[in-house]
């Protein structure tokens, strides 16, 4: 196997033996890169034939773009299928190419180890293409769920295949790809939000208990708030209270969904604790997308999954989402016999969430009176993936050392290092704003822009910083939207991504001044 495309990758070089970092096989690797090359073929296909495109080719490429984030799906039997209908998909869009003897690219798949065996540079571009659109999938993929689409967003990811295809091609065609990645992710974060938020109504910030109260509940997990939904509708009136876990935390804020009130509060801290924390649990869990960890014994038999995350033998809920057996789980698992007071990593017994942009900007007067008077002088965005290599706790350091008189704005898992913490008021204003899962870094950048049009200033002239985590492919894509929005200064750590290359790093240090993370008290005063 050869992947390096998340953080944790060995020796911060490439997963290459027998198993990945994250748990994936290496023949489930192969299996995904195949599945990537079949993408590609299919991409090549609707060369002049776009007109042939309909929903459910596009769909299909969400569906297998996603099946690729790491952490989603480990199951070599739903992959092979998934290659097999986009396979399928080809042959419709030119059957007549699967008569011909020869190999033109639109009758066969594409052989990923030309990306992977390519020059250094080349294989830098397009990984951060690919990587990149790949974590646009997943959102696109969420808005599509909630019957949001579009065209251009869609159009594009063909267009990016394509590219990727294309052994020939170099820097000057790639790299304005690279920053469309960009530029379309923004597009698709601006649809994911309206389709939340006209689904489920805007956010508004709300108190989060981290106790589990006795009796039987389940545990919900990943980004899909439909799922949460669909959840929450069977089960009430059942008797089980329903906890979110790790992105699913901001769901609390949505009015449609906090109307249940069965929807008690949040069970556990990120992603990379959950096979300690699931350990034993009296509870079934639902995983709806990344990440999910192979399960350990202690805890297997309650594991479900459903959309495209997969995982040998564990219980797969399908489209029709019919959570019957997770709800029998529950019962008969019967949950713990007394409340449970669970805390957050630095003691804490409740979380806020729910501070989007349109909480933020209805108190954009009060805000901006703050900044002008002195109260708040400076803004932190410290967000992004959680994981588990040493030197996360930096991020806990660094919020904890930001003066009194700023603001931490926050959103994603990186959130759980420090989203129990105290850090008191400016104003009424809490100094820790958790602003939603990673697809919301959409509300940051709202309000980054708002406040710059406030003070007739770009974003760069901001009393802003921005000091990033990053995990896996949805990290990427929103790197890549601040990139296009000419974004500078921007901190990256734990470490920087195995595939970025020299070059392509210093083309990144000099047009972006990126850098990576130092210790929190460096960096407090750059």
């Amino acid at each position: 196997m050869f992947c390096y495309q998340c953080e944790q990758t060995a020796g911060c070089t490439a997963c290459t033996g027998n198993a990945g970092v994250c748990g994936k096989r290496a023949d489930t690797a192969r299996l995904q890169d195949k599945l990537t090359g079949a993408l590609i073929g299919l991409a090549r296909a609707t060369e002049g034939n776009e007109y042939l495109i309909t929903g459910d080719t596009s769909r299909l490429v969400l569906e297998g773009l996603f099946t690729t984030v790491t952490n989603v799906n480990f199951n070599n039997d739903t992959i092979t299928e998934l290659i097999r209908r986009v396979e399928k998909e080809r042959e419709r869009l030119v059957p007549d190419c699967f008569v011909c003897t020869v190999s033109c690219g639109k009758n066969n798949n594409y052989d990923m180890n030309n990306l992977w065996e390519a020059d250094e540079d080349v294989r830098s571009l397009k990984s951060l293409i690919l990587f990149g659109i790949r974590g646009v999938a997943a959102y696109a993929y969420h808005a599509a769920v909630l019957g949001y689409t579009d065209d251009t967003i869609n159009r594009f990811f063909f267009k990016a295949l394509f590219a990727i295809g294309m052994d020939d091609w170099g820097m000057d065609e790639l790299l304005p790809i690279v920053l469309e990645v960009g530029e379309i992710n923004l597009k698709c974060m601006a649809l994911l939000d309206r389709a939340n938020t006209e689904t489920y109504g805007n956010p508004v910030p709300t108190q989060v208990s981290l106790t589990v109260e006795k009796g039987p509940f389940i545990v919900i997990s990943g980004h899909d708030l439909y799922d949460l939904k669909q959840l929450l509708e069977q089960t009430k009136d059942k008797g089980i209270n329903i906890y979110t876990h790790g992105e699913m935390l901001p769901a609390h804020a949505y009015p449609e969904l906090k109307k249940y009130l069965h929807l008690k509060g949040n069970f556990g801290t990120a992603w990379q604790n959950q096979q300690k924390e699931f350990a034993d649990i009296p509870a079934p869990v639902l995983f709806t997308t990344n990440c999910l960890m192979p399960p350990k014994k202690s805890y297997a038999d309650r594991v479900f999954t459903t959309e495209v995350v997969s995982y040998p033998e564990m219980v797969h809920i399908g489209k029709e989402r019919d959570f019957t057996p997770v709800i029998e789980k529950a019962l008969s698992l019967g949950g713990y016999p007394e409340d449970m007071h669970f805390t957050g990593i630095n003691g804490g017994k409740t979380v806020m969430t729910g501070f989007s942009h349109h909480a933020v900007l209805s108190v954009a007067d009060t805000v901006i009176d703050a900044v002008k008077s002195g109260a708040i002088k400076h803004f932190f965005l410290v967000g992004g993936c959680d994981g588990a290599k040493p030197g996360r706790n930096y991020y806990t350091e660094f919020v904890k050392q930001t003066p009194a008189d700023s603001i931490v704005l926050t959103l994603a898992c990186g959130k759980y290092r420090f989203n129990d913490l105290d850090l008191g008021t400016i104003g009424g204003l809490p100094r820790i704003m958790d602003m939603g899962q990673c697809n919301d870094a959409y509300s940051a950048i709202k309000v980054a822009v708002a406040l710059a049009e406030a003070f007739d200033c770009g974003v760069n002239d901001l009393p802003l910083s921005m000091v990033l985590s990053w995990y896996e492919q949805k990290a990427v894509c929103i790197l890549l939207t601040l990139l296009h929005l000419g974004i500078k200064n921007i901190l990256l750590g734990p470490s920087l991504p195995a595939f970025i290359s020299p070059n392509v790093l210093q083309y990144l240090v000099e047009n972006y001044n990126i850098a990576p993370i130092s210790t929190p008290e460096e960096d407090l005063h750059r």
